[in-house]
């Protein structure tokens, strides 16, 4: 009864600390969102204040969607953010699979090679890729983007999903190879659907720097059709003038596909963060 009675306080413990940090993480997107809804006196004045009939104003909102393509940038990194995640969340998968369930020469080398990702960040070799993308014409595009994306959530997506498949039984596996499932068969069938709660903490790891990104759409893709949401924002950003109702505004559209996401994976998420704590 005590070591039952021990494992429910930690996992409530746990949880609780989780719900804190949430709440604590979500109120400068509250405040983002109040002050969105504001006068721009009102901003500055009583910035910690809720709208009131006087202070409510939506020209924040009106100028966003008045200037420039919004809901085209808006587009733009829905694009790019869904297909990095896919990609990383296919690509991250096998290569965790393999190196989990295949014991070949240089196993633990190639391991640590993947895991170099992420002590090293990829800004690091922006000469290098901006070079690569100008060679291959893929400047001022949305693939050069996704490429990059891909690139740079892979090894942690690695590292951790292959932690992951670790402790997947290997009495299911080899019984699905008794069955003459395929090697593909098994990774899709069996072991993808026990790791679910892995994936959806790596989709949303993955996400939120895709998407709140401002370095790599200004150097690979400031073009106007190519322009990401995030780089859109910064039109509202003058050297002597902004355009605080407006930043806020576009602050807070771009903010509400982050809270989808988390609240649609947020079970499988604190599934993925606690898994393992608990015994």
């Amino acid at each position: 009864m005590s070591k039952a009675r021990s494992s429910l306080l930690r996992s409530g413990l746990i949880h609780i600390a989780l719900i804190t940090y949430t709440l604590i993480a979500l109120f400068p997107v509250f405040l983002t969102l109040v002050n969105s809804l504001k006068a721009r006196n009102a901003i500055f004045r009583e910035p910690m204040a809720l709208p009131t009939p006087k202070t409510f104003s939506l020209v924040g909102y009106e100028t966003v969607l008045k200037q420039g393509d919004f809901v085209g940038y808006f587009q733009n990194s829905l694009i790019v953010t869904v297909v990095a995640i896919a990609l990383v969340l296919l690509f991250g998968a096998m290569a965790a699979f393999a190196l989990s369930e295949y014991r070949f020469r240089g196993n633990t080398l190639m391991g640590l090679y993947l895991a170099l990702g992420i002590m090293i960040p990829i800004r690091l070799g922006t000469v290098a890729i901006l070079q690569g993308m100008v060679a291959t014409g893929l400047v001022n595009t949305l693939t050069a983007l996704i490429l990059v994306y891909t690139a740079q959530g892979l090894p942690l997506a690695i590292f951790i999903l292959s932690e992951f498949m670790r402790t997947v039984s290997d009495d299911l596996k080899n019984a699905g190879r008794i069955d003459g499932l395929s090697e593909y068969a098994i990774f899709f069938r069996l072991v993808l659907p026990l790791v679910r709660p892995a994936m959806a903490t790596v989709a949303v790891f993955t996400m939120i720097p895709i998407w709140n990104d401002l370095w790599f759409p200004l150097i690979l893709a400031p073009g106007e059709a190519t322009k990401t949401i995030t780089l859109g924002a910064q039109m509202f950003i003058g050297q002597y003038v902004t355009n605080w109702n407006a930043v806020l505004s576009a602050l807070s559209l771009a903010i509400l596909p982050v809270l989808v996401l988390y609240v649609i994976f947020s079970r499988q998420l604190i599934r993925g963060i606690t898994s393992g704590a608990v015994k």
